[in-house]
């Protein structure tokens, strides 16, 4: 087994751990989108400060997926650790 192939397979493990961080974000945007709602049942006047809150946490908690889909594609694609051969 050649050096290059073993940096490709490590890499492909490393951008598969990296996509879990993609679960994180969804359990966290499905709790706020369920208390949102909740609320809004709650005090339906309130509608457009509950909505304009639980839109901004779930944009913040967005970003966890976003670095980790980023990180997967560096590591696949641009793989900067194969010119360290």
């Amino acid at each position: 087994m050649s050096n290059e192939a073993f940096v490709l397979g490590c890499s492909a493990i490393g951008a598969g751990l990296a996509m879990i961080a993609g679960i994180g974000p969804g359990i966290g945007q499905g709790i706020a989108a369920g208390h949102g709602a909740s609320a809004v049942g709650r005090n339906p006047g309130a509608k457009g400060n509950i909505m304009s809150t639980m839109l901004l946490g779930q944009a913040v908690a967005e970003t966890t997926g976003l670095y980790g889909f980023a990180v997967a594609i560096i590591l696949l694609f641009a793989n900067p650790l194969i010119g360290k051969l």
